[in-house]
């Protein structure tokens, strides 16, 4: 599920003029993890409990073809995640970056009026929401598979732009709004309540931390 939610309102944060470029660097940051995953990690436990290390991959993938989707004017929604063969993610992962760069390619999504059940903006704010979910869950795969990478300082900072669209608490009245919104039976929560850190902690941990998770996890 997408995270970084804002109900029917407007994205304001500042984001850089061509959120495009931090895309090419998110996904050149998650090719390196990805790239490291092991075969007989893939059944392994993330820091988001519902998933394992194959289920993250595959969600990982998804957020890029949705992300895609929104590009080419089409549902992001309607987007079937389907896992890949156990020596096929790092393609996976390229292919569906090339099919998310192809689809925002053209500077005219960037200023079209795009939405979601929670943010709203042009292509490019709503494009940008999209890298915290991207970030965290690269860290939660790397977590979870005992890597500890080298963050792009540009991504994590696009990443801690978007943060402010989720509230510090009470995130469940939140996610049932937006479920609701999406005609959704089940409530999914991908991101728990903000966990304090120190104001002078790195900016992966402020990020993780901000989206529910345990830095020194």
């Amino acid at each position: 599920m997408v995270g970084s939610m804002q109900t029917q309102s407007t994205h304001h944060t500042h984001q850089p003029a061509d959120p495009r470029r931090i895309l090419d660097r998110a996904v050149a940051s998650g090719e390196a993890v990805i790239a490291a995953v092991r075969p007989e990690q893939l059944t392994d436990p993330t820091p988001c409990s519902e998933m394992d290390v194959r289920a993250m991959l595959t969600h990982l993938v998804g957020v890029l073809d949705r992300m895609a989707a929104l590009g080419n004017g089409e549902d992001p929604f309607a987007v079937v995640e389907v896992p890949a063969s156990d020596d096929g993610w790092v393609g996976a992962w390229t292919a569906a970056g090339r099919r998310t760069a192809d689809a925002w390619s053209d500077d005219a999504v960037l200023e079209r009026p795009t939405a979601l059940p929670w943010v709203q903006g042009s292509g490019a704010e709503v494009l940008a929401t999209y890298f915290s979910e991207l970030t965290v869950h690269t860290w939660d795969l790397a977590t979870a598979t005992g890597q500890s990478p080298v963050w792009d300082d540009a991504v994590v900072e696009a990443a801690l732009n978007a943060t402010p669209i989720l509230p510090p608490e009470n995130r469940r009245a939140l996610f049932e709004e937006v479920s609701a919104a999406m005609g959704l039976d089940e409530v999914t929560i991908p991101f728990g309540e903000a966990i304090v850190v120190a104001d002078d902690a790195a900016p992966i941990d402020r990020l993780v931390a901000w989206n529910g998770r345990d830095p020194q996890s």
